[in-house]
């Protein structure tokens, strides 16, 4: 291959690092009406009245929205196919609040200063309500986080908003109670998994606009364009025709920005008064007015004979989902289905999973999309096992987990879309992953700790993960390619690159499929108007899905091209082959650049445009997977613990781009740094979130970790793109399990509670 498993450097990197991106701000023009949203300071409330009368007066304010004077219509903000999985649970201002940050008013005037002076002018009388803070006193209480009447759920998720149900997920494999009676070793624990901010560079931000034709044009930093355009329809009740979006460059997302939350409340603005209009949110208003990873407790039950033979698991997850319920199901729904994937061999697997309402900020779609939640509690208990059972960790893991060419029953349970027959895991290398694992880190000399000093203690742990490629048959992507005039082609694809480097990858498999060079293909993404339907950028389905869309896309291209240019070098079809932007006879050499063909195509008969569009549903699993092993060292005194070294080995098939693989592999572990060991989300008793900024909530840096190793396989699975299969999310989900193993291999603490931080450590060692 000559473009594809190349380290290019990202087509829009020097732009990006010498300031030429545009981002939504960037774009928005400079008499755009400022709209600002007054935010409920309770964390459960009814607002008795509300007087805006004062507010209005002010000079430049333009209009003032609260929940009289708006369109009462139930939505769901979650970023997914049609018809979410999600309930109808939000509306675009509500009586209620639900949370603190939840939304009050909205406010548009000429500038900022005047709307922040308009905002505190606002007058609201509340009923202050006793909030529901505990995910595990939720179900049943007697409080309703929704006592409205008018929400519900385009498809059975067992949502009961009665008992502060947002949904449930069962899987269910065998006799649990026989296959743990048969059990010489049976263990219960329980772990708890904190809510995780997304933390992207740009926060939320939209600018919208009417059009010459009298349509709203939204320009919006969001993963999911098309799903905003039609979430935007429905929650203010206009035609989806009427409505254009337009993703610029992004500063990241992560997820946060699969869920729609600043698209509303401009486009509101621009329908009612015509004009230009924005907002920005600021980093309180992300941790407060949108949504984090979800906060999980999970219970595992393990059933094993002497020899560490895994006869039964038993996962049983609470999912906090906040006040609203997007995302609810395809996240709690993750979190049993692609974990115990990992093991294949048990007599008995089982899930249920459980997200409810609370007063708490919503959570949301977040890297990893509750599998990392999963993959904490699994992978930490079949580390507790191994240690009762006194087995190496790494050989536990290697008796139990799914190989290459292996199935279960249970995978083609949750993937019964893609039929009855069964899905083999032909491309799993997840034995090469812990055995490169074990060499890099040395794992047998440090197994399963060094004193290295009176104080100092270095651990080692490890940790498996899988996750998905797209969505079979739920996930789609479709990609245009054209021929200009010079010999150049334009790209332009429904799939946004949120700063991971999509753009790059997808010219590659483009440029490799046509046979000419990268520099001849310009990409454009995303507008609902002009680049085909795409579902997404989430359940690491671009490189994937897209790819596959844009192979399809370039051999139809290359189809075109090839029988039109038959007839200009007199010959046929199948003797001819595009290489190095050139036409070219096989038998006599004969060759016609791409640029005279197009420039003949255009101005000479045919007169003919060439123009295809490729599209692509994933109809079976691809799983990616990883191996991590985390080496850390613990002070004995004060309890912090350092990332010594942190070796992830990677099976994504073949990498289209290694470089920006590595980039990924490192990023995402990194962010479950943060969560094993920094980010700590703590509310008020009253409710409110008090690590709302990012001088209370911590994340970490480069220099917080001494050395991440990432090691990229060699794979290949025959359903993706030149064998590729995803990496964006996988990488995030061993680092948890792995670093908590290592700490307690070091000084005998197991944290059960994330993060494991200093304290916690420091009050063990102490007790």
């Amino acid at each position: 291959m000559k473009i594809v498993n190349k380290s290019i450097s990202k087509i829009d990197g020097m732009g990006l690092v010498t300031g030429k991106a545009a981002y939504t701000d960037d774009l928005a023009s400079k008499d755009a009406l400022v709209v600002k949203v007054l935010r409920s300071p309770h964390a459960f409330a009814k607002i008795v009245d509300i007087n805006t009368s004062i507010a209005e007066k002010v000079p430049g304010v333009e209009c003032i929205f609260t929940h009289k004077n708006v369109i009462r219509k139930p939505f769901t903000r979650a970023g997914q196919c049609y018809p979410e999985l999600s309930a109808y649970d939000k509306f675009l201002l509500d009586e209620y609040v639900r949370h603190v940050g939840d939304d009050v008013a909205i406010i548009a005037a000429v500038d900022e200063k005047t709307a922040n002076k308009a905002m505190k002018l606002i007058k609201v009388k509340y009923e202050v309500l006793e909030p529901v803070l505990d995910l595990e006193n939720a179900i049943d209480n007697e409080i309703k986080v929704h006592p409205e009447d008018d929400i519900f759920c385009h498809a059975d998720i067992g949502f009961d908003k009665d008992r502060n149900i947002a949904c449930e997920a069962k899987l269910e494999l065998g006799d649990m109670n026989e296959a743990l009676e048969r059990s010489d070793v049976v263990i219960k624990r329980s772990y708890r998994s904190q809510a995780q901010a997304q933390a992207m560079m740009e926060t939320q931000r939209t600018y919208t606009y009417m059009d010459i034709y009298g349509r709203l044009v939204v320009v919006s930093s969001t993963q999911i364009p098309f799903h905003v355009r039609r979430l935007l329809a429905n929650a203010l009740d206009i035609p989806t025709s009427k409505i254009r979006v337009i993703k610029p460059r992004i500063g990241g997302g992560f997820g946060a920005k699969q869920t729609a939350n600043s698209e509303f409340y401009p486009a509101l603005v621009t329908l009612k008064t015509g004009k230009p209009a924005k907002i920005v949110y600021s980093r309180k208003e992300v941790f407060r007015g949108t949504n984090s990873r979800h906060e999980m407790k999970l219970d595992v039950t393990l059933g094993a004979d002497k020899d560490g033979k895994i006869k039964a698991i038993d996962l049983r997850a609470i999912s906090d989902k906040g006040a609203y319920g997007s995302h609810a199901l395809t996240v709690v729904g993750a979190t049993g289905k692609k974990v115990l994937t990992l093991y294949n061999k048990v007599e008995a697997s089982r899930f249920r999973g459980t997200a409810v309402y609370t007063n708490h900020v919503p959570g949301g779609a977040f890297r990893g999309f509750g599998v990392t939640q999963g993959v904490y509690a699994l992978e930490s208990a079949i580390n507790e096992l191994a240690h009762e059972l006194n087995i190496d960790p790494t050989k536990i893991r290697e008796m139990n987990m799914i190989k290459k060419g292996e199935t279960t029953k249970l995978i083609n349970m949750t993937t019964k879309w893609a039929g009855d027959d069964p899905i083999y895991m032909d491309s799993c290398l997840l034995e090469e992953c812990v055995k490169k694992g074990k060499e890099l880190i040395d794992w047998d000399n440090k197994f399963p700790y060094k004193k290295i000093s009176d104080n100092k203690v270095r651990g080692v742990g490890m940790a498996l993960s899988q996750q998905g490629s797209g969505l079979p048959n739920i996930d789609m992507a479709s990609a245009t390619l054209k021929l200009n005039d010079d010999g150049f082609f334009t790209l332009l694809i429904g799939a946004t690159d949120i700063g991971t480097g999509s753009d790059t990858i997808l010219a590659q498999i483009a440029g490799e499929t046509l046979g000419v060079k990268m520099e001849s293909i310009n990409v454009y993404s995303s507008d609902t108007d002009l680049t085909p339907y795409d579902s997404g950028a989430y359940a690491s389905s671009t490189t994937y899905t897209t790819g596959n869309a844009v192979i399809d896309a370039a051999e139809k291209m290359l189809n075109e091209i090839l029988e039109y240019g038959a007839k200009y070098l007199d010959t046929n079809s199948k003797n001819l082959v595009l290489e190095n932007d050139k036409i070219k006879r096989i038998d006599n050499n004969e060759s016609m650049s791409l640029s005279e063909f197009s420039r003949k195509m255009t101005y000479d008969a045919p007169h003919t445009q060439l123009s295809v569009t490729g599209s692509f549903v994933p109809k079976k699993a691809a799983p990616p997977y990883m191996a991590g092993f985390a080496e850390v060292e613990v002070d004995l005194e004060t309890g912090k613990t350092e990332v010594v070294d942190y070796v992830g080995v990677v099976d994504c098939g073949t990498a289209i781009n290694p470089k920006l693989v590595r980039i990924q592999a490192e990023g995402g572990l990194m962010q479950g740094m943060g969560l094993a060991l920094i980010e700590d989300v703590k509310y008020s008793k009253e409710g409110r979130l008090m690590t709302d900024n990012l001088m209370e909530y911590k994340i970490p840096m480069r220099k917080d970790i001494t050395n991440i190793t990432v090691e990229i396989l060699d794979g290949y699975d025959e359903t993706g793109p030149y064998g590729a299969k995803s990496v964006g999310e996988v990488v995030v989900n061993t680092v948890p399990p792995a670093i908590t193993d290592a700490i307690y291999n070091a000084c005998g603490v197991r944290v059960r509670e994330l993060p494991a931080t200093p304290e916690k450590i420091f009050m063990e060692l102490n007790r």
